[in-house]
């Protein structure tokens, strides 16, 4: 499997921004393999490498994602709340 860095590998899996996980790696709180890693870069290979967080494990949730497309008619308004509580016709 592909090699990508740990803090893409921390921001996909809801840990937090790539950012902020820089910040999490540089403070010593994540752990490759049972090892603190300070340093920005380091890559991992995600079906290997065990990665932790606070002393928590981190799973891989990148999964497959499906989209569906729907076809809103006209006259149709999309919202929580109608604001202007307007009259739709077609």
């Amino acid at each position: 499997m592909e090699k990508i860095r740990l803090q893409k590998y921390l921001a996909d899996n809801g840990i937090a921004s790539r950012r902020k996980c820089e910040e999490y790696i540089l403070d010593g709180l994540v752990k490759v393999n049972g090892k603190v890693v300070f340093e920005l870069g380091t890559k991992i290979d995600s079906s290997k490498d065990v990665v932790s967080f606070k002393d928590k494990e981190i799973k891989n949730s990148k999964e497959e994602k499906i989209y569906i497309l729907i076809n809103k008619p006209i006259g149709y308004v999309t919202t929580v709340k109608d604001q202007f509580r307007k009259r739709y016709s077609t």
